[in-house]
């Protein structure tokens, strides 16, 4: 199928192109080129909002009388997308620009319009000092003024500049780090010295708790060991006799420590009862543990009530002869028998 396609034309050796007619066309004819928005624009119509870079399918005609320079300029025709109304625009080439004509208006051309009173300012004062020389010497000092305050400025950025440069950051860093670490040590240690403060304070308190403590335990000790001491036989078993003023004393305090733990041994006491004489005649079985009968006391103490319930009392001399000596018979005679 390649061959098919030719792509040149046959030109005869007799063809003569200046033979051909040329067609006439206006000058203001118009051509459908596809070209995109080269600005954000508004309707005046409908308020659309037309947006630089939308695609639209224009007409293209030359403007007449109108040249930059030996440069055509151009026209474009588009309609609004939303109530199709015509818009037009033009080439600008002294601006390097377009150029809104009618149908909308311009949106976001503040810089434009800055540089346009800019020229127009320039253009006035060229025209004043044209006819004014003083106008000219005023202009002169001003613009002298204003750049020497535009040199200050810029020597201070410049110093600014240069402080800046000799700034070592690096340096800075370094020491703020170096801060930050000692101010963590310090806290570090700060938290060490307040938690030993703290165990120290609560040894001591715990030392002191269980001092107390052993304290109360030792009172709590001695005083039943002080009345405890004292048996009701100790009286009866002791082997040194006290001697001297303090004798009597202390045989008034064993009697009394005996008469509060046993109770008074007279002869119509409790205990007297209790004292049976050994009979010579026909032995005697062994007698069984007699119950003792009530105790007037202020204190009872069981220690007492078994010693003396078990007869277990051993025999001693009393200088006087009471009931003591009796029980100790008592005693005696028990023991032999058991034998």
């Amino acid at each position: 199928m390649s061959e098919r396609k030719v792509l040149n034309k046959y030109y005869p050796p007799d063809f003569d192109p200046s033979k051909i007619p040329k067609l006439k066309l206006p000058k203001d004819r118009q051509y459908v080129v596809r070209l995109m928005a080269p600005f954000n624009m508004r309707c005046k119509t409908c308020g659309e909002y037309i947006y630089k870079g939308k695609k639209f399918n224009a007409r293209k005609e030359t403007v007449q009388n109108e040249l930059y320079m030996g440069l055509p300029i151009f026209r474009f025709y588009i309609k609004c997308t939303r109530c199709l109304a015509e818009i037009t625009f033009k080439t600008d080439p002294e601006n390097t620009d377009y150029a809104m004509e009618h149908g909308a208006t311009r949106n976001f051309q503040a810089e434009k319009i800055i540089e346009e009173e800019e020229k127009k300012l320039q253009r006035e004062r060229e025209e004043e000092e044209l006819n004014n020389p003083m106008k000219v010497l005023e202009n002169r000092t001003r613009d002298s003024k204003m750049e020497m305050e535009v040199l200050e400025n810029l020597q201070e950025l410049k110093e600014l500049n240069q402080r800046q440069a000799q700034v070592d950051f690096e340096g800075m860093i370094d020491r703020y780090r170096e801060m930050e670490r000692r101010e963590r040590e310090r806290e570090k240690e700060e938290d060490e010295k307040e938690t030993k403060d703290m165990l120290e304070r609560a040894l001591v308190k715990r030392l002191r708790d269980s001092d107390s403590d052993s304290e109360q335990e030792e009172s709590s000790v001695t005083q039943p060991n002080t009345s405890n001491t004292d048996k009701p036989t100790d009286i009866l078993t002791t082997d040194k006799p006290v001697q001297g003023p303090a004798a009597g004393g202390v045989k008034r305090a064993k009697v009394e420590s005996w008469e509060r733990s046993v109770g008074t041994l007279g002869g119509g006491g409790a205990l007297g009862s209790m004292v049976v004489r050994k009979k010579p005649a026909a032995p005697v079985s062994k007698p069984g543990p007699v119950a003792p009968p009530a105790v007037p006391c202020s204190q009872p103490d069981s220690k007492a009530l078994t010693a003396v319930s078990t007869s277990a009392i051993k025999p001693i001399t009393m200088p006087n002869g009471s009931s003591l000596s009796l029980l100790g018979a008592y005693s005696d005679s028990d023991s032999n028998d058991s034998e």
